[in-house]
């Protein structure tokens, strides 16, 4: 679950984009992120072994700075998952476009049906869904790790002069493309609760995961600077160009199969950790209790389900009649995991046992937050917005709670 929360969609069309902004040096990018990573995911980590709760980050918030903050980063990551998966869905139906033809009426439609499984395998239950994860995540291992293998051959050390051509300045804008690749650390606390035994088994996951999301990143990126050269930067299928490069021209439509595998991946374990917050946030009175049904571990939580799916074919419908491309929806989306990274340190830093070796990973894991927050800019106008929605929920809530005054 944890490797799909991470390893994603980014993977599909990123490594290009980050190419064209920064040429063979958004490899430094790449790398700067796996590393910023490490500290992040074991904060996380260690909070989640700590205080296993279906609400995640929000539980944490709620600990370290009470229930204002905790409302905060629920709705941040709920109203991010719908934008989210839209996007990600749009990414996949891209490459499924550009194998049957039809253009953006088939990506719509690819969309469309890859949301509708994601909500059907989340509805069977979380036991359904770790099954779908561990058979999607190793398929989509071996098919990531057998293109990189096959292409590398091909890879030219002329491709990767000059290094800067755009200026060093430019892995900055890079790396902040980059930023949605690396969405997802925060996941794994929100199924905490699910685990047997947290505290041996989130440590586990969280390092395993590290180590596959950074080698696999880092493969693919060279991979298609060094062998695809300037043409990453004009490609919107680079993954399917280093198949096809490797295993010849009928292997973009294996690329399609990777793409749609890698969304349905990414999908799945984001549709699950935000329906479980849901309904820890309508327990809680953050969101309205209809949506507390499946908060308890081991439960279904197909109110939250339900409501996540019906914003996120929402944001698909509003995208597609705009026909403004998945450049907004990302936006939206990265701006509200920087947020939520940001209260989720801050309250590690609050929580774990001071100057214990979590704690100083946390300390490590801020200075990577702060140069996210620095680099989003005006991304964070959406979660501020989310925010104040938020707080004038909870004091709405509170006030109809709390009998008046006789």
């Amino acid at each position: 679950m944890y490797l799909g929360a991470v390893l994603g969609t980014g993977v599909i069309a990123l490594p290009a984009l980050a190419a064209e902004v920064a040429g063979p040096a958004s490899l430094l990018a790449w790398l700067a992120l796996v590393v910023l990573s490490a500290p992040l995911a074991a904060t996380f980590a260690a909070l989640g072994a700590r205080h296993p709760d279906a609400g995640g980050v929000s539980t944490h918030a709620r600990l370290a700075f009470g229930e204002r903050a905790a409302a905060v980063v629920g709705w941040c990551f709920y109203l991010a998952i719908p934008p989210g998966a839209a996007a990600a869905a749009l990414f996949g139906g891209g490459y499924a476009a550009a194998t049957l033809g039809g253009g953006d009426a088939t990506a719509a439609v690819t969309a469309a049906v890859l949301m509708g499984v994601v909500t059907v395998a989340n509805a069977l239950g979380l036991r359904v869904t770790g099954r779908l994860q561990v058979t999607l995540a190793v398929l989509l291992v071996m098919l990531l790790l057998s293109s990189v293998a096959l292409s590398l051959p091909h890879a030219r050390v002329d491709n990767l002069q000059p290094f800067a051509p755009h200026g060093w300045a430019a892995i900055g804008p890079a790396a902040l493309l980059l930023v949605w690749s690396f969405a997802g650390w925060e996941a794994v606390t929100y199924l905490a609760a699910e685990f047997r035994r947290p505290a041996r088994d989130l440590p586990r996951a969280t390092g395993a995961a590290v180590v596959l999301v950074g080698v696999l990143y880092l493969s693919v990126a060279f991979a298609v600077v060094a062998v695809l050269g300037p043409a990453a930067a004009r490609t919107d299928a680079p993954l399917g160009e280093l198949m096809a490069t490797g295993l010849g021209g009928g292997a973009r439509t294996l690329a399609a199969v990777a793409a749609l595998l890698l969304t349905l991946g990414t999908m799945n374990a984001y549709y699950a950790g935000a329906a479980k917050l849901g309904a820890a946030l309508g327990r809680d009175g953050a969101l309205p209790a209809w949506l507390a049904q499946g908060s308890t571990a081991g439960e279904a939580p197909r109110r939250s389900l339900t409501a996540v799916s019906g914003l996120a074919f929402a944001a698909l419908l509003a995208v597609v009649l705009a026909d403004v491309g998945t450049r907004p929806l990302v936006l939206l989306t990265t701006g509200s995991f920087v947020t939520v990274y940001a209260v989720g340190v801050a309250a590690a830093l609050r929580l774990l046992p001071r100057w214990s070796k979590p704690h100083l990973t946390a300390l490590t894991a801020l200075i990577g937050v702060i140069l996210l927050l620095a680099m989003s800019g005006a991304y964070l106008i959406w979660p501020l917005l989310v925010t104040v929605g938020a707080l004038l929920y909870h004091h709405l809530h509170r006030r109809h709670r709390d009998p008046a005054p006789m």
